[in-house]
């Protein structure tokens, strides 16, 4: 399949008003997509499930599921000039959440964590676009093309709408009983240089991550290992980052109760997660939807090879299927709603945060999918 045609199926199937998911997983080539074959909104609670899972920041409400069994799953790897980032973009009218009420929304955190009652707590907003017009697959063509590393995404359902982004940060990797997750936070603008410092503030906000990662999985995973902390680059932006490994309880795999665990991280919610989270939904004054939930592919299987010598037919004998689901933090992202185009950002707060810079790191960060729009 050529990426043209392929495009073309994706641009047939929003036609017929058809669910369907097209996404690349990090420093990889192959799209992905997987079209469902009818307009059921099928949700999932347990995730025991196979197929594609696009769940909402609030855990109390159920995911959506695009069931493989009930879908077409297809692929391609685009041919050099397979993916533009040359197309015409739309010409936009911002209409943000006003910047006094977000330094508010700062303060009242920052207060909140003076008191006691919080560590860290992530407050976002809104950054309403009204485009000229809205071509979703050339957005999604030009996230592609432009974030390399990062996974990217174009979600669609008649009955949840239409979303796309390029996320840095993975949630959850599990190939068998091997599991990576990774601890991102701290926010700095790219300069140039990778060779940077990092004030107080953004080393305890990753370290608070770090830490809260950490003590979810010692008890559900064995080997724990956590990794150096590095600077990542994602667009424009520059991220802490750790990597955490290990191998899960061979007794069985309670995805719920894992996912449970680390869901929503202190990277999209803060710490203690409840109140921080009881906090968020009483200040933010908007609904999230599906910003800072959590997406990607859930037990799909993969065939495992115990030699690597592929001319030798034997060794089929060998094979053995895997399951494996990659998860990943729904960030950088944005909602296609006719022309319009609705923007969601933020950032952790703690006790060293300044409203005002925690203000420009949240239009630094929207820059992202203003970018491609």
């Amino acid at each position: 399949m050529t990426s043209e045609a392929f495009f073309e199926q994706l641009d047939s199937h929003r036609g017929q008003r058809l669910p369907f998911v097209a996404y690349r997983k990090p420093n990889t080539d192959a799209i992905i997509a997987m079209l469902q074959k009818d307009e059921t909104l099928y949700t999932t609670t347990e995730f025991t499930e196979t197929g594609f899972v696009f769940a909402p920041f609030d855990d109390r409400e159920d995911a959506v599921l695009i069931p493989l069994e009930r879908s077409e799953l297809c692929s391609v790897i685009p041919e050099k000039a397979g993916i533009s980032s040359n197309e015409v973009k739309s010409s936009f009218v911002e209409d943000h959440t006003d910047k006094t009420t977000h330094i508010d929304l700062v303060q009242k955190g920052i207060d909140a964590i003076t008191k006691g009652d919080l560590r860290k707590v992530v407050l976002s907003r809104t950054e309403n676009v009204t485009l000229s017009e809205s071509n979703p697959l050339g957005i999604f063509k030009r996230l592609l093309s432009k974030y390399p590393t990062a996974f990217v995404y174009c979600f669609y359902h008649p009955k949840v709408g239409l979303w796309l982004g390029a996320t840095p940060e993975t949630l959850l990797k599990i190939e068998g009983h091997q599991l990576f997750t990774t601890a991102l936070a701290a926010t700095q603008q790219y300069q140039g240089t990778m060779d940077v410092q990092w004030p107080a503030k953004e080393r305890e906000e990753h370290w608070i991550v770090t830490n809260f990662i950490e003590g979810r999985l010692k008890s559900v995973v064995n080997h724990l290992k956590v990794g150096e902390v590095e600077t990542v680059k994602a667009g424009s932006l520059l991220h802490l980052k750790t990597n955490i490994s290990g191998t899960l309880d061979e007794k069985g795999l309670n995805f719920k109760h894992l996912l449970g665990t680390l869901h929503p991280t202190p990277a999209v919610c803060g710490l203690p997660k409840e109140e921080a989270k009881q906090f968020i939904l009483e200040h933010e004054h908007y609904n999230r939807e599906f910003y800072t939930g959590f997406l990607g592919e859930l037990n799909l299987k993969k065939r495992t090879r115990r030699h690597t010598n592929r001319h030798n037919a034997e060794h089929d004998a060998f094979a053995a299927m895997m399951t494996v689901s990659n998860l990943f933090v729904n960030l950088r992202c944005v909602q296609l709603k006719s022309n319009n185009a609705t923007i969601y950002v933020g950032g952790g707060i703690t006790k060293d945060s300044n409203p005002e810079a925690e203000w420009e790191e949240t239009v630094n960060k929207t820059q992202t999918i203003k970018s491609v729009l």
